[in-house]
This record gives C-alpha cells, sequence and structure tokens, in this order.
C-alpha cells in the first residue's frame, strides 16, 4: 500500500482506493475484515538534531540540542461502504512530550462528488497545511503559513469535499468553531485547485511525488469570520525529464485580514492584518546513491504585519532520499532577517521515517 493511499481514501473499496496514491511507501499494518470493513495502524516519527546562533544560555554561543519534531500514530477504519473513521495522534518535544488529539474524523464518503467529514480536521486552506509537515519538499513547516488553528493547523467542524477527472478538479467547504469572537460567530472556509497534468486525488496534498507524477496544479483558499477574512493562492509544478531528474517549483501567496496572521495579536483580537509569500525549488538526482537519492531544495520566505515588523527566511536543504516520505534525512541551514522572523542562523540534522 502506498504512502498517501489512507490520505487519499474515498467512498471505494480498500483495494481501489489505494491505487490513488502515488509511490511505493507503506501506509502500515491494514487488517481487512470483509469487502467493506478493515482498520489500519501507521506510525510516524520527525526527528532532529538542531544548533541555533546564539541560542544557548550565555546568549552568545550556539545552542545544541536534539528534539522529537513530530511522533505519531494514525489510525484508519473503514465500518461500512460508505462509513469511515480517522484517529490520530500527535507527541513532540515543544508540547512537553504530551500526547495530542491530532485528528478525529467521522467520514461519510459516497462517491467522487459526494464526501462529508466530521471532528477535528484540517479546514481548507493552502496547500502546505493540507501537506502537512511529512509531505513537505522540505523540513521546516513555512513560517508565512499562518491560518487559525486550535493545534497543528486543525480546527473542529464539519466539511464538504469532492473532486473530478480522479482528482482534475478539486473543491473543499466546511464550518468550523474559529477564534473566540463576542457573538461566537462560525468560521467558514474553502478551496479549490485544479491540476492541469496529473491529477492529485484526496483531501489531503503532497509538495512533491518524487517524480511519479508531472504535476502543474493551481489552488485558491479562503477562511472567513465575523467579518475579518484571510485567502491565499498557492501553485505547485514538478516535472520528471527522464535521465536529468526531477525538478519541482512550488509558491504561495497569503493575505491575512484580522484573522490569523503572521503577528503576535493583541489582547481581544483574532489576529493581525499581514501578508507573506514564499517560493520553494527543487532538484532531484534520477540515480540512487547508495541506498538513496540525492536532492537540493531551496525555499525563500517573506512576510509583512501591517504598522508592525517585517522579515524573510532563506532555507536551503540538501535531502537524503531512501524511501519517498518514508525514509529520508534532511540537512538544514536556515538563515531568517528583519525581525519577523527572527536572525539567527539555525543548522539541523533531521530524520523521518513513517509506516
Amino acid at each position: 500500500m502506498n504512502s498517501l493511499c489512507l490520505r487519499t481514501i474515498g467512498s471505494a473499496s480498500l483495494a481501489a482506493a489505494c491505487s490513488l496514491g502515488a509511490g511505493t511507501a507503506s501506509a502500515g499494518a491494514t487488517f481487512i475484515l470483509d469487502d467493506d470493513r478493515w482498520v489500519s495502524l501507521g506510525l510516524g516519527l520527525r526527528t532532529s538534531f538542531n544548533a541555533q546562533e546564539n541560542g544557548a544560555p550565555n546568549g552568545d554561543d550556539y545552542s545544541k540540542n536534539f528534539q522529537v519534531d513530530n511522533a505519531r500514530i494514525y489510525l484508519n477504519g473503514q465500518f461500512h461502504e460508505y462509513v469511515a473513521a480517522t484517529l490520530n495522534t500527535e507527541i513532540n518535544s515543544s508540547n512537553d512530550d504530551a500526547v495530542s488529539l491530532l485528528d478525529a474524523i467521522a467520514r461519510f464518503e459516497f462517491n467522487d462528488y459526494v464526501n462529508l467529514w466530521g471532528g477535528r480536521m484540517l479546514p481548507p486552506s493552502d496547500r502546505s497545511n493540507l501537506d502537512g509537515p511529512f509531505y513537505l519538499n522540505i523540513w521546516d513547516f513555512p513560517a508565512v503559513s499562518a491560518y487559525p488553528a486550535i493545534f497543528a493547523g486543525r480546527d473542529d467542524g464539519a466539511a464538504y469535499w469532492g473532486e473530478y477527472g480522479g482528482g482534475k478538479a478539486k473543491w473543499q467547504f466546511g464550518v468550523f468553531d474559529g477564534p473566540t469572537t463576542g457573538d461566537d460567530s462560525m468560521l467558514w472556509a474553502g478551496r479549490v485547485q485544479y491540476a492541469f497534468w496529473d491529477p492529485e486525488p484526496g483531501y489531503y496534498a503532497a509538495s512533491t511525488y518524487f517524480g511519479t507524477k508531472d504535476i502543474l496544479t493551481l489552488g485558491a483558499a479562503f477562511q472567513t469570520q465575523d467579518g475579518n477574512t484571510s485567502w491565499n493562492i498557492d501553485g505547485l509544478m514538478e516535472k520528471n525529464v527522464d535521465s536529468i531528474g526531477t525538478f519541482s517549483l512550488e509558491g504561495a501567496y497569503y493575505n491575512y485580514g484580522d484573522l490569523g496572521g503572521l503577528g503576535t495579536p493583541l489582547p481581544g483580537e483574532t489576529g493581525t492584518d499581514s501578508s507573506g509569500w514564499l517560493l520553494l525549488g527543487g532538484y532531484l538526482m534520477p540515480k540512487k546513491i547508495g541506498i538513496g537519492q540525492p536532492q537540493i531544495v531551496a525555499r525563500y520566505q517573506n512576510g509583512n504585519v501591517d504598522d508592525g515588523p517585517d522579515g524573510d527566511i532563506f532555507d536551503i536543504n540538501l535531502n537524503y532520499i531512501i524511501a519517498e516520505q518514508n525514509a529520508k534525512v534532511n540537512l538544514v541551514y536556515q538563515k531568517p532577517s528583519g525581525g519577523l522572523f527572527g536572525d539567527d542562523n539555525v543548522f539541523r540534522l533531521g530524520v523521518q521515517v513513517q509506516i
């Protein structure tokens, strides 16, 4: 079963659903009860060694520490031809090693055009948020992706989504709790996208297919609550050029209208007026060296807070791709400047494994 199987499951049987993904990575152990009922278990881990300029207790030297970026348990099950559920948990060093509820979704999936989800989930939003940290083309989640969330981009609510042409066109719309407001108004969210080359099926996204697909996809999303609206546009192009290698280009622009945003909200406010953008380029070598393929990825981010600071971040990753997103090593250099995102260099060595 491939790495995107459980991220793209719709109303079809397990075997048909798993044909929708990409790559060769495993989705964990699957226990098939009958044609319509099954349960699967998966695990994911991202851990890293980090060194940050001026981060030591004396304020002058580099800090040096190991951390667990993400440790996840994935549970999925189908209980009826049209009824399924997802339960995922998260542990990380920044959350005092506590177990947090990541996803808890009841899924009613009737066909390509009508799928209804309810519970805790990723609302319709930008590609990076729908990737999650395990399906990015770079180690660090982008700082300019800052829609409001209760935890790891999630919110409690309900969504309707569908697709056409096996994922050529996709649409997602939902209503969620959102940040607390005086009149307890709801947050409404939506996303549409179109794939001009190979389709990208399922609710979730990925920012690289490691050359197994040729991708040219454009998307747009919005979230609005109590008169405040945030929105973004994003695009991904990835092309496998035979014996030369795989080239990736990704970009996004964000405009936050006092809903989420890049700055720190003032007391009583739900967000900050701010904007940002990112541009990423990557190259994956066509041949393995040893057990994996070398890859280089560079990304630039820029952010601006109205009546506040601005800043940018430059990342460059030297990656070693062993089993696509199921086993890889990332060597990272990160340079922020301008104040909004800090000013200290960061060096990082990260390892990601999942099944």
